[in-house]
């Protein structure tokens, strides 16, 4: 449990990094004379660089192991982020968001690790838990950051200054973690992948050629398709819903955060909900159940964001915000209730 524990911390942190200039953004944007389609340029740069780094990780996964991998993504992820307060315009800024965005393999190491320490009939269940407390950082970033920066600026020290300093704690957060995960995890349940392959306990060549077994199988593209219409609607209100709320209904930067963080706090049960009913499905109906409760909630969740995308006014707009999110987490649940169970020999380069 100790592995379990860390594993949805480290993902939470890394979450934590990852967007953690996304409530801090209307300031920026002032800041470095942001257009419209610059700001959607980086928040694009940020998400679209992680398909690259999760398919990269996948591979690595299945050879290395979670805990070195893990702890080698943190702390390589923490310096951009701490140094994204050099940025002094446009192209700056875009590189150093394209670099915090591999961050985002992070979640790959989080289901590949659950998936291996936990049995058949509550993986789904364990893997939802896990990646929904982690994408729990989501929400709190929304919620902290702002006042990170407040706080700094209490001391007098000006908002074209403060937000830079103001990034520093996210990325310290990330290079703390990193030993952290190195120190106190291991790879499987029997020990360490180095250790297990020196026994003769794990074959060092039966991974080869995963990458391109998994990539043959239609279902894992299916899967690709069926995760970016949650998991990738979620990255994008996460980088655009505290801007949204500031522009569209003219909130200040601490409430326009407060409010954004209510679709990422979902993740506190609303991800192992879709977990849990999936594994529920699993048991009575098999893979079948899980795929069709996957498609159950999917469609549920384009119908909410529907009625979102028509609230004008503030008091209706919070609770579809919610009712969105719910349905957005538990898509993502349910779609890693089936994931351990597309191909077990390559799970690293499916998850990826």
């Amino acid at each position: 449990m100790r592995t379990f524990h860390l594993t949805w911390l480290a993902f939470f942190v890394a979450f934590f990094g990852w967007f953690g200039v996304a409530p801090l953004m209307p300031l920026i944007r002032d800041d470095l004379g942001l257009s419209k389609a610059e700001v959607f340029n980086t928040i694009i740069a940020s998400v679209a660089i992680t398909i690259v780094a999760r398919i990269a990780i996948g591979w690595v996964l299945d050879r290395v192991g979670p805990r070195r991998t893990y702890t080698a993504l943190l702390i390589a992820g923490s310096i951009p982020v701490m140094l994204v307060g050099l940025s002094q315009n446009y192209e700056t800024f875009l590189l150093f968001r394209l670099a915090i965005g591999v961050i985002g393999a992070s979640f790959v190491i989080t289901q590949y690790h659950t998936s291996v320490m936990f049995a058949p009939n509550v993986v789904g269940t364990a893997n939802a838990t896990s990646a929904g407390w982690g994408n729990l950082g989501g929400g709190v970033t929304q919620l902290v950051m702002p006042l990170v920066l407040s706080a700094i600026l209490l001391v007098g020290i000006s908002e074209t200054l403060g937000w830079r300093l103001a990034m520093v704690v996210p990325g310290a957060v990330l290079f703390v973690m990193g030993f952290v995960y190195y120190r106190f995890t291991q790879d499987a349940p029997e020990g360490d992948f180095k250790q297990l392959r020196a026994e003769g306990r794990l074959g060092a060549k039966a991974t080869r050629g995963s990458f391109l077994h998994a990539a043959r199988d239609p279902r894992v593209w299916a899967l690709f398709l069926v995760y970016g219409a949650c998991f990738g609607i979620e990255l994008t209100v996460n980088n655009v819903a505290a801007l949204y709320f500031h522009d569209r209904f003219e909130l200040s930067l601490v409430l326009a955060g407060a409010i954004a963080s209510l679709f990422g706090l979902m993740n506190i049960f609303a991800r192992t909900l879709g977990g849990f009913f999936g594994d529920r499905c699993g048991i009575r109906w098999g893979l079948r159940g899980r795929v069709w409760f996957l498609g159950a909630v999917l469609l549920v969740e384009g119908l909410a964001l529907i009625l979102f995308s028509r609230m004008g006014v503030i008091y209706l707009a919070i609770p579809t915000l919610i009712l969105f999110s719910l349905f957005v987490q538990m898509s993502e649940g349910a779609t890693f209730s089936v994931v351990p169970f597309v191909n077990k020999k390559a799970l690293g380069a499916v998850a990826g």
